[in-house]
């Protein structure tokens, strides 16, 4: 082999080896970017899994929070329901009671105590009583008796008084009114309320905090 030859050899051969090194080197380099972004995307994956997941579980928590919340109103919605339910029902029975009392003898006398304490309340020299058709024969049988001991009170808290009571001649509608009377004086400009209802009425918003804590305890 002559040197030319061997010169034209060596060269081929150092180019080869050249070309095989820079092949490797791209090869190493194209492996590296490929494994680099290859991580880069699995990266970016798992966080956007994980920020997928955690919008999830945050959303799934405020529908829980929501459906809790709705459940809560709703449970105390029925609770609030029930309890007015069974007041109400106190009250009918309470109600249903007073035509009772006015079937007993006890009722003159509660009649009597009525028109006193109204005429105490009403302070006016003229009154005129109303009641119910059924009551007017009683209320005739003690107003006299009931008009001397207001004026016996009156006299002993020092006042003089000379009262004109009268009944009217207007009955209650006994289907709104289960007993009792009603004051009127200055031409019905004022009206006192003595009704069994109206008593009932302001009794029941008087007791209705303590039968509340009685019927119902603050867990329920």
């Amino acid at each position: 082999m002559t040197d030319t030859s061997r010169q034209i050899k060596q060269m081929v051969n150092f180019i080869m080896q050249e070309a095989h090194e820079k092949v490797n080197e791209i090869r190493i380099k194209t492996e590296h970017d490929f494994n680099l972004e290859k991580q880069m995307l699995v990266h970016n994956g798992k966080i956007k899994i994980q920020e997928e997941f955690a919008q999830k579980e945050k959303d799934l928590e405020i529908q829980q929070r929501v459906e809790r919340s709705a459940a809560i109103g709703n449970a105390r919605v029925k609770k609030m329901k029930a309890r007015d339910e069974l007041l109400d029902t106190l009250k009918r029975e309470s109600t249903a009671k007073l035509a009772q009392i006015t079937q007993t003898p006890q009722y003159t006398q509660l009649l009597k105590q009525l028109i006193i304490q109204g005429l105490i309340k009403i302070e006016e020299p003229v009154v005129q009583i109303s009641c119910r058709a059924e009551d007017r024969a009683l209320i005739r049988g003690v107003l006299t008796e009931a008009t001397k001991e207001f004026k016996t009170i009156m006299t002993a808290a020092g006042h003089q008084v000379k009262p004109q009571v009268t009944l009217s001649e207007t009955p209650l509608p006994s289907k709104s009114c289960s007993g009792g009377v009603i004051l009127t004086a200055c031409d019905n400009r004022i009206v006192l309320n003595q009704t069994l209802d109206e008593r009932l009425e302001i009794a029941y918003h008087d007791v209705m905090p303590s039968v509340r804590k009685g019927l119902f305890s603050e867990s329920t």
